[in-house]
């Protein structure tokens, strides 16, 4: 009756790796399949600031803009970082105003795609660190998914010029000298 115990915890013990080892590989999977899913957002932010800046590019009439537009749009994955980094640079040189309906689609896609850019950062970053555990690399759980890759572009946040209007007249202020601003008599 005694060597019954030690079988009971054996198949107890057993039955918990096996448990902890399948939850780490659905864990390294679902990792995974964020990562992608958070690569194919980010590529479509890509586009949609790519078509936007060439909409604007063809309304200010910048050549230099249109073609980095056309030449991020048309990147493969190889130039993909190159392209987008160019065409953050043009977006940069060019002055935003805040009220053209173009500027706002641009930068508004510019702020989505920063968003777009942190997450798929943070999701490779986590699925390259459940990949170095040692259970990971010992069963080899990773095996199945290809290493995932940072996304190295420059910040994309664009901020708009605010239309330079009519400056207002500074506040005046208004100093108190001698006894102007004191209450009451001086020898009461």
């Amino acid at each position: 009756m005694p060597h019954m115990w030690w079988v009971v915890g054996g198949i107890v013990v057993i039955a918990l790796v096996t448990i902890y080892l399948s939850w780490t590989a659905g864990r390294v999977d679902r990792l995974h399949v964020r990562v992608a899913s958070a690569a194919r957002s980010l590529d479509a932010h890509l586009l949609r600031r790519a078509a936007a800046a060439a909409v604007l590019a063809e309304e200010s009439y910048s050549v230099e803009l249109y073609a980095a537009a056309r030449i991020a749009l048309d990147a493969g994955p190889q130039e993909r970082e190159a392209a987008e980094n160019d065409l953050t640079r043009q977006l940069r040189s060019i002055p935003l105003t805040e009220d053209d309906a173009a500027t706002s689609a641009v930068v508004a896609a510019s702020r989505r795609l920063g968003l777009a850019r942190q997450v798929h950062t943070d999701l490779v970053r986590d699925a390259l660190g459940a990949r170095r555990r040692p259970v990971v690399r010992l069963f080899r759980m990773a095996r199945k998914h290809e290493r995932p890759t940072y996304f190295d572009v420059d910040d994309p946040t664009l901020h708009p010029r605010p239309e330079q209007a009519e400056a207002p007249a500074p506040p005046r202020i208004t100093t108190l000298s001698g006894n102007e601003g004191r209450s009451g008599a001086a020898g009461s």
